[in-house]
């Protein structure tokens, strides 16, 4: 059974560039979300983002949810060949991709799936939990006890990725499952958010009772703080 849950969705260009290479999908009849983020430097980001997007909106309704997690699969897949065969086409050293999140629930059942930096919170009693884990150099020196939380949120390489859709002749996906509860809060968001509000200020934003839709009070708090990056969240109340 497909739960029923209230989203909210917004995207902005963020407050310097001239081009959002953000993208999201809410697709509440599949029980699916996600959100992509262009990778920063490279060429076209905005088509890659878009073209998972479009793969994962192609999706048929009536999919079972022993059907719906493979064919998700199947499509990242397919969208990642065809963007490292575009690349391709464009010449040595060219690079066409994105990051992405992708949020499934099924029942009382959530599954997460991503590539990149593009994050997925769970607040639930007030408890924000980030259930991914950035694919980057920064999180990787972390992991190595190399730098500390502190050092990473300054650190002057915080936007290289070590893993997204078309950046890598092979490609994995990471996946996190559980429960969820009435009352939980799901958050996915592109790293214009999460390199920017810290989390304590994210999991207030995100409790703030119906009135205001979330997102626009996680890009409005973003915005203020000088975010020069695009910025995307997508909220679920369930």
């Amino acid at each position: 059974m497909i739960p029923r849950v209230k989203t909210w969705a917004q995207t902005h260009v963020g407050a310097v560039r001239k081009h959002n290479e953000d993208a999201y999908l809410c697709r509440p009849d599949l029980g699916v979300w996600a959100v992509a983020d262009g990778a920063g430097g490279h060429q076209s980001g905005e088509l890659a983002s878009g073209m998972i997007m479009a793969a994962l909106d192609r999706l048929e309704p009536g999919l079972t949810a022993a059907e719906l997690l493979p064919r998700i699969r199947t499509a990242i897949e397919a969208t990642h060949r065809d963007l490292v065969h575009e690349a391709a086409q464009r010449g040595a050293g060219a690079v066409i991709a994105s990051t992405v999140v992708i949020l499934i629930l099924r029942d009382t059942h959530f599954a997460c799936l991503w590539a990149g930096d593009s994050r997925a919170y769970l607040l639930r009693d007030g408890e924000l939990t980030r259930l991914t884990r950035d694919h980057s150099l920064v999180q990787e020196l972390l992991d190595e006890g190399r730098i500390t939380e502190a050092a990473a949120e300054t650190h002057p390489q915080a936007n290289v990725i070590t893993r997204a859709i078309g950046a890598d002749t092979t490609l994995e996906l990471d996946k996190a499952i559980g429960d969820f509860l009435p009352g939980d809060r799901f958050l996915l968001c592109s790293d214009g958010l999460s390199k920017t509000l810290p989390e304590p200020e994210i999991a207030a934003l995100l409790a703030t009772p119906e009135g205001v839709p979330p997102p626009e009070l996680l890009i409005a708090a973003t915005l203020a703080r000088h975010g020069n990056d695009n910025v995307t969240a997508i909220v679920l109340a369930c």
